[in-house]
């Protein structure tokens, strides 16, 4: 798998929550990210819920592509 950016990255968390406001940095390497992502779709859901579906957003490139990612999620 090739490396990401911080807008590939912004581009397949919303093709899967369209609504969502994302905020990607880089913060170390080429591998290590920051995201915050505010969605109405995270209301009612835990934080672990919210961040499920974050990474099934970014699918493979969670094992593959990203060493790290530091999220932090809210419902708007």
């Amino acid at each position: 798998m090739t490396q990401l950016n911080e807008e590939e990255l912004k581009r397949l968390v919303k093709a899967a929550i369209p609504d969502a406001e994302v905020i990607v940095r880089l913060f170390s390497g080429d591998d290590h990210f920051e995201m915050e992502v505010r969605s109405s779709a995270f209301a009612g859901k835990s934080r672990i819920a919210q961040h499920r579906m974050v990474y099934a957003a970014l699918g493979e490139h969670m094992r593959e592509a990203i060493h790290a990612l530091k999220l932090k999620t809210s419902p708007r």
